[in-house]
């Protein structure tokens, strides 16, 4: 008997209210397992949700624009009698959360698409390479770079079956932009625009007295911002099964990576550890970014910072 299955927004992580920027699907659309039915947008981070049933689409629940968390009814699908033994099991996205409820379909319902046997996820293709040193881990796409364009590509692939590896030196996922561009420097310039707006309310007769600066405190704010998205990305990441390793790539073979470990306290990134492991792979995607350079010209000393370091700095400056 044709079933009428719920389907909510996943285990998200950290993130609510994250709005829709697009929707890819509507009523009367047949979705198989793992289509996209809308694409989310928080800051810097993306995120496709997709159909954990194949069927028809009865109804979309959101419009453009809405904002959603985990949890929120995003639409309603009718499956088929053979389909919907399977729905429980592809429902569980994480501890404690459902992606679908099963309701009883009325006769009235419009009957159900049949449904499309699922291709097998393609595992590690066979890769002819003239390196001749041990290999630790196959993959079928490696992605060198977990910033913004890294990580978008390797929830992708893994969302459309590929056996995926992300490689990144930092601790944390995100890249610069994540961890020390654009969304610390957001953090800071949203209290400094709240302190500028302040002081402008005495032309409407309202003063208050002069702002008082913890660093430290703001400086908590700040990476409890960062905390936040990375947290996240991590827990994306873990959803769709992306393996994450930690450490400084370097290609040693057309289809061979080797990863130095880097130690967890390098503010750096770069401080090697000693181990590696050396990964094959079919296909990969360079997303290593950038980092600032020192200008050779330029002393070596603290008070010249990168925007790193302007992010980081311990004390108010009394000018720069």
């Amino acid at each position: 008997m044709p079933q009428l299955v719920e389907v909510r927004v996943p285990d998200i992580g950290d993130f609510k209210d994250i709005p829709i920027i697009e929707l890819l699907s509507k009523a009367g659309d047949t979705v198989q397992v793992e289509d996209a039915l809308m694409t989310l947008e928080s800051d810097k981070a993306t995120l496709d949700v997709p159909s954990p049933v194949a069927g028809v689409i009865q109804e979309m629940k959101v419009k453009l624009g809405d904002k959603v968390s985990t949890g929120t009814l995003v639409a309603t699908v009718m499956v088929s009698e053979t389909a919907s033994a399977t729905v429980e099991q592809a429902a569980k996205v994480g501890v404690g959360e459902t992606a679908t409820k099963t309701v009883t379909a009325s006769s009235a319902s419009a009957s159900a698409a049949p449904s499309a046997p699922t291709a097998p996820a393609p595992g590690a293709a066979t890769i002819t390479s003239t390196f001749a040193g041990k290999v630790d881990l196959i993959c079928d796409l490696l992605v060198l770079g977990a910033g913004p364009g890294g990580y978008s590509a390797a929830f992708r692939a893994a969302d459309l079956g590929l056996k995926t590896v992300l490689v990144e030196r930092y601790s944390t996922l995100g890249g610069v932009c994540l961890n020390v561009g654009c969304i610390p420097s957001k953090a800071l310039l949203h209290v400094a625009a709240v302190m500028d707006e302040v002081a402008h309310l005495a032309k409407a007769g309202i003063s208050f007295g002069a702002p008082q600066v913890n660093i430290d405190t703001l400086r908590a704010h700040k990476e409890k911002v960062i905390g936040k998205l990375t947290g996240g990305l991590a827990q994306m990441a873990k959803m769709r099964k992306v393996q994450i390793v930690r450490g400084l790539g370097t290609f040693v073979g057309s289809h061979e990576l080797r990863v130095d470990a880097t130690t967890s306290s390098a503010a750096s990134g770069q401080e090697k550890t000693g181990a590696s492991q050396t990964i094959r792979f079919k296909t990969a995607i360079i997303a290593a970014g950038s980092q600032a350079v020192h200008l050779p010209f330029m002393p070596k000393d603290p008070r010249v910072v990168d925007s790193t370091g302007a992010l980081a700095l311990k004390e108010v400056p009394k000018r720069m």
